[in-house]
């Protein structure tokens, strides 16, 4: 079951927006112990929800890592997932309404910041009066996400970073901008302030086509789609391209899309702390940075170097054929890696 809640307290972002009587949505698996220290954190990707078992199912189920019920050499855990604000999926975003107006917040939504999403959700770990943060972990943005945590957040003990680097790289920026540019220019963009019922569809769709080319890996496309062609024609890769397209205009927002974009291109955890190194140097606890063979949005090589700048960073890599998204599919390789990384901890810890 999703849990909401609304804070009194206005949420104030980085650059100042106000958001008032803000609202979270998470899922939590599993019990807190007396100690109320024995959480997990996971940080959900771009389009991802708190429903993090099911996009994350296969470190959930039976012998998996995050299984809440532990396993016999291990307790079991309080595993939590909060949906980061501006998304669509029940935190405050742009279809909830601005108390201010009565009317959805749509494109006066403010912009925010990767920092903001860490801030709004350790409001949420607060009420809940969370001491102890076993894991933080998360891919992609959510990946993001858990580099700041660790900076700043004194409950977290140990980091899992899955295909994302310290900061945002200029080809990530610019294939983001193309994304925006494909919703923004779509007739029924209207500024963002279109109705419910008729939404930028065809610039939503364009956005995630050109979004999945990034995903993937060429060895991706051509194992699964060769140079077949349909009936009409037309690439299997192109239809592949639609029926995606299509999906995420079905369950996604336009402008949700624009601001948790932005918020990635602002991602840079130097920003403000005297650059990468120095801001990395401040990690004083184990993070696991886990790159993927055939990424080609976030290579593999800016993953081990931000390894190499954390005082206990680890660097391991996933070898996948399936580009970015391996972090969501390759989960019997990322059991592995993850529980590795969790018993090294806890040997050291009795060391």
């Amino acid at each position: 079951m999703q849990h909401t809640h609304t804070f009194e307290k206005p949420f104030v972002t980085e650059s100042g927006a106000v958001i008032p009587q803000p609202r979270a949505a998470w899922r939590s698996w599993g019990k807190l112990n007396q100690a109320r220290d024995n959480a997990v954190v996971i940080f959900h990707a771009l389009t991802g929800n708190c429903e993090a078992d099911r996009w994350f199912g296969g470190l959930f189920g039976p012998g998996g890592v995050l299984n809440p019920a532990g396993s016999p050499d291990s307790p079991g855990r309080f595993v939590l997932c909060i949906n980061v604000p501006g998304s669509c999926y029940g935190s405050s975003g742009p279809r909830t309404v601005n108390p201010h107006t009565g009317e959805p917040w749509r494109a006066s939504f403010p912009e925010i910041t990767i920092r903001d999403m860490v801030c709004f959700q350790q409001r949420v770990l607060d009420l809940l009066e969370i001491t102890g943060v076993e894991l933080a972990v998360g891919g992609s943005m959510g990946g993001m996400q858990v580099l700041e945590f660790c900076l700043m957040d004194r409950r977290a003990r140990a980091g899992v970073v899955l295909a994302a680097g310290a900061a945002h790289s200029p080809w990530a920026v610019a294939l983001n901008h193309t994304q925006r540019l494909a919703i923004t220019g779509d007739p029924s963009w209207r500024g963002g302030d279109y109705p419910e019922d008729d939404p930028p569809r065809r610039g939503l769709s364009l956005a995630r086509q050109i979004a999945m080319n990034s995903y993937r890996a060429p060895s991706d496309y051509r194992r699964k789609f060769g140079r077949e062609r349909r009936s009409d024609g037309r690439f299997q890769v192109e239809s592949y391209l639609e029926y995606q397209g299509d999906k995420l205009c079905r369950r996604f927002d336009a402008v949700s899309y624009l601001r948790l974009s932005r918020a990635m291109d602002s991602h840079d955890v130097g920003r403000g702390r005297g650059g990468l190194a120095d801001a990395l140097s401040r990690v004083q606890i184990p993070v696991l940075v886990a790159g993927v063979s055939s990424d080609g949005l976030y290579p593999a090589e800016e993953q081990r170097e931000l390894a190499s700048l954390l005082p206990r960073g680890q660097y391991t890599e996933i070898d996948s054929p399936h580009g970015h998204d391996a972090f969501l599919i390759e989960f019997g390789k990322m059991n592995q890696i993850i529980a590795s990384f969790l018993e090294n901890q806890t040997l050291e810890s009795q060391t």
